[in-house]
């Protein structure tokens, strides 16, 4: 086998790192047939368009995308060989830059033996929600910590905090940042501002949750926390089915991080929704709120 020689910063044409110690010639992961190495190449400001988002991490750690552009990523192939790259007698090294130029070796890595990767949600090359698989590269020796930072680490544990209802952040945009808002998200947002001016005028205090589950990249954002009657409420920008069915999740998804529980759970739509939706919302208890002239109307749970 090859034996390895390049130094931490050293610089050469991806060709020519390929040419001596073998790996894919393209996409980011190149085990490889003729040295005991498994090749990573990462490009973050590149790699967004694809739904990749590597950058190091508070633990120390380098988060690296498995591959797979469309669809959930599985681990197979390229990404099963970073998985088993101690018991297979690999190394894998990093490169920073990915296409057919200059690329810079990082250094030597490894999987830590906990918690060696976890799962994210983001956009596939199409823009459409994936599974993707972070894995947790750890430096071996003095690696170059060099390139992007991770906004948020995965914790192990779970943490949710109050953040101002005018801090807009929504998860769709957290995934996919580039992506431009569509009408019913900007309904949506009309339709939350308004109902908030409501609240605050019955005197009921208002927040958000920013929700932090274990091992998750991505904040979860909660719309609308009626404080003063422990209502949790999401809103949709549309009353079609999907929307409805989503929201509901949502509400579910939210409710068993918030301690203490809320004591009910609403959606806010635009107008009032299909009496069968209605039926639905009311056979799990979830209260529909939609504007009704200057003032609200809703359903009874």
């Amino acid at each position: 086998m090859v034996e390895w020689t390049l130094g931490e910063g050293q610089r050469l044409k991806r060709v020519d790192v390929h040419e001596v110690y073998g790996g894919r010639r393209q996409g980011g992961i190149g085990p490889s047939r003729v040295s005991d190495n498994v090749l990573l190449f990462t490009d973050p400001s590149k790699g967004l368009q694809h739904g990749y988002f590597d950058g190091w991490g508070d633990d120390g750690c380098y988060h690296y995308a498995g591959e797979g552009q469309s669809g959930d990523q599985r681990m197979t192939q390229g990404n099963l060989s970073i998985l088993n790259h101690r018991q297979d007698g690999r190394a894998l090294r990093l490169f920073h830059g990915v296409a057919s130029g200059v690329v810079e070796y990082l250094g030597e890595f490894t999987l830590p033996d906990d918690d060696p990767w976890y799962r994210t949600d983001a956009p596939d090359t199409d823009g459409e929600l994936r599974s993707v698989i972070m894995f947790r590269l750890e430096p071996v020796d003095a690696a170059l910590r060099k390139g992007a930072r991770l906004p948020h680490t995965p914790e192990m544990v779970s943490s949710v905090t109050e953040v101002d209802v005018e801090q807009q952040h929504t998860e769709r945009a957290l995934v996919d940042p580039s992506r431009e808002p569509y009408e019913a998200e900007r309904r949506e947002a009309t339709l939350v501002r308004g109902y908030i001016e409501h609240l605050r005028g019955a005197g009921c205090e208002v927040v958000r949750h920013k929700i932090l589950p274990r091992g998750v990249l991505k904040a979860l954002y909660t719309d609308i926390y009626d404080a003063t009657g422990r209502i949790l409420i999401e809103a949709k920008g549309t009353v079609h089915r999907d929307a409805i069915r989503q929201a509901v999740g949502q509400l579910f998804d939210y409710r068993r991080h918030i301690s203490p529980p809320p004591r009910g759970l609403a959606l806010l739509v635009p107008t009032k929704p299909e009496d069968d939706l209605l039926d639905f919302c009311a056979s799990v208890d979830i209260r529909v709120i939609w504007p009704e002239g200057d003032e609200y109307a809703h359903t009874s749970v």
